[in-house]
């Protein structure tokens, strides 16, 4: 009953509809941002990558390569050694105005264990100041969203850790974000919930018009969400490719079965080899694009 997230129509008070028109403003401009640390870890050599309204981008490569660190930048959570970004093609202070709101979904659930579910989903509202009154319709519309609806009073201990991950989920969504960052959330959950959690997140993705950047060390996992998965290789960590993934959607499970869905694994599979042997374009070199 709660294994999948509700994608009808919103609450009336609550999460409202987006327009449906696409554009190709870019979100997010990563302008040559490199990652040194004090210690001297190059983490990250410069990066350019532009992300357009609406994409489902994943950053895809082996441990170290710099996803994470590339993500938190683009959150505003890491300041870049060298080069910039730019947030609707202005600084970092163009986030929070309106239309220009971003939230970030960490590995794990990161819930307090003292406050019941509708506490948690609550908390950036409290944070803002907004009186428990008017939040009330907001987080039981992201509860609805997430499937759920009736667990608001339940504590994080009494849900498995898939609804967990729900809950992480509702909290980003009350603030109806417009740019949805993700670092690996279902990475510790067992494969079917994993495969459904996707299913139901690229359904809500596709409803809400968000643009999401998602992290992932699974090929499968990459090519059944995305619309552009960005190939990381490391040491230093650096942009290797880019794979288009140029399917319909909304993709249900029956894409994950087809030929076209493992002609793409394949390529990733080959490109992640390569990656892990140090492969990959030259520091400052962009990388080629393909499909």
């Amino acid at each position: 009953m709660h294994d999948q997230l509700s994608v009808d129509a919103p609450v009336a008070g609550g999460i409202s509809e987006r327009a449906t028109s696409s554009s190709d403003v870019p979100v997010v401009e990563v302008l040559s941002a490199e990652k040194i640390y004090p210690n001297g870890t190059r983490a990250l050599d410069p990066v350019s990558l532009s992300i357009r309204e609406r994409e489902f981008i994943t950053l895809l490569g082996p441990s170290g390569c710099g996803k994470s660190t590339l993500l938190k930048m683009v959150a505003g959570l890491l300041q870049p050694s060298d080069g910039r970004l730019r947030w609707w093609r202005q600084g970092f202070d163009a986030v929070g105005t309106e239309g220009r709101k971003l939230v970030f979904v960490f590995q794990d659930p990161t819930l307090m264990p003292w406050a019941r579910v509708e506490g948690n989903v609550r908390l950036p509202l409290d944070l803002a100041g907004t009186s428990r009154e008017s939040a009330k319709p907001r987080v039981d519309a992201a509860l609805k969203l997430v499937g759920l609806d009736g667990f608001g009073t339940h504590y994080p201990r009494e849900l498995s850790g898939g609804m967990q991950m729900r809950v992480s989920i509702a909290r980003a969504l009350v603030n109806e974000p417009d740019l949805l960052l993700m670092d690996e959330p279902f990475g510790a959950l067992d494969e079917i919930t994993r495969n459904r959690l996707d299913a139901d997140l690229i359904s809500l993705w596709w409803q809400r018009h968000l643009t999401v950047v998602f992290v992932t060390h699974s090929i499968y996992e990459a090519v059944f969400l995305s619309t552009r998965v960005v190939v990381m290789a490391a040491r230093p960590g650096r942009v290797m490719k880019e794979v288009i993934i140029d399917e319909p959607h909304p993709r249900t499970d029956a894409f994950r079965v087809t030929q076209r869905f493992a002609a793409y694994c394949k390529e990733l599979t080959e490109l992640l080899a390569e990656a892990s042997a140090g492969g990959g374009p030259a520091p400052g070199k962009s990388p080629g694009a393909s499909r």
